[in-house]
């Protein structure tokens, strides 16, 4: 193929060393935040609707699509269960994320003698409970603060410019979050902003990318600013490492005074709880 040797003599050489030390920057005691958070999570959620008073067990397990556990390993624990709800951690719906676990869980069956009644849900970005436990989470991190900023920026990852073209709802559903969350925050316009990170290579992602918006908040005047990033259920590198240290300079730099990354809802309860609500309605 054209684009492996390009791979493998340039762009990992260059990229692996660096991402290696930015992992390293953020690791914790336990391993992977992402791993940690996402197991962590998967207990808060198993251990709540086990005491949701359901007449049928519920067993709950996390796979990652690229990454340990797999698809795979989670179908393993599950072996026997005559339904399977499906509920990848995407809020926002993507060809690149949602439709992709789809084709990670497919490729997991494939070889089994017996498959499930199968639900997948596709997203979960107007959901009421999903809207109230990051709203929870933003003013929650406010009280405890006892400040408020002068503008909040909801920032989400980007994809290719193309994809929305093509009819991927994702930019959408981002916008439509934004929009809602904005709304039970009681923020006026001009006082959040919705913006993309994590963009790669020389094609055009979706705009206003977030360290070129930080940036230009900063020299128009904002004095302080937290970013949230609603479509992160739990946090990693993007979060931990892109947007609380790069991004976070880039407005100090610019100009900016005090700059709060507001983190994800990780293992919370009431983010436990929402997604739990979610699942119920499909289980009945």
């Amino acid at each position: 193929m054209l684009w492996r040797p390009l791979l493998e003599g340039i762009i990992l050489p260059v990229r692996a060393p660096r991402s290696a030390a930015l992992y390293r920057s953020i690791w914790m005691p336990e391993g992977s935040p992402l791993r940690f958070y996402t197991e962590q999570l998967g207990l808060a959620l198993r251990a709540y609707l086990g005491s949701s008073g359901r007449d049928a067990e519920v067993g709950v397990e996390t796979g990652m699509r690229y990454g340990r556990p797999s698809i795979a390993e989670a179908l393993d624990r599950l072996q026997g269960c005559a339904r399977l709800i499906v509920l990848p951690l995407y809020p926002q719906y993507s060809v690149a994320t949602t439709a992709s676990s789809f084709d990670g869980l497919a490729h997991a069956l494939e070889r089994r003698r017996r498959v499930p009644e199968l639900v997948f849900v596709r997203g979960y970005h107007a959901e009421p409970e999903y809207l109230s436990a990051v709203s929870e989470r933003i003013q929650r991190d406010w009280k405890e603060r006892k400040e408020i900023p002068d503008h909040l920026l909801f920032s989400f990852h980007g994809l290719p410019r193309q994809s929305l073209a093509q009819g991927d709802p994702y930019y959408e559903q981002c916008l439509e979050t934004a929009e809602r969350l904005a709304t039970r925050l009681d923020l006026e316009a001009g006082r959040w902003g919705l913006s993309f990170q994590s963009r790669f290579g020389p094609t055009p992602w979706l705009p206003p990318y977030t360290i070129d918006r930080v940036r230009d908040l900063a020299r128009a005047g904002i004095r302080s600013l937290d970013v949230v990033c609603p479509g992160f259920p739990c946090d990693c590198l993007e979060t931990l490492e892109e947007i609380a240290v790069q991004n976070a300079r880039a407005f100090i730099e610019a100009g900016g005074e005090a700059f709060h990354y507001i983190p994800a809802l990780n293992a919370d309860m009431g983010h436990a709880r929402a997604l739990a609500q979610i699942i119920t309605r499909h289980l009945a």
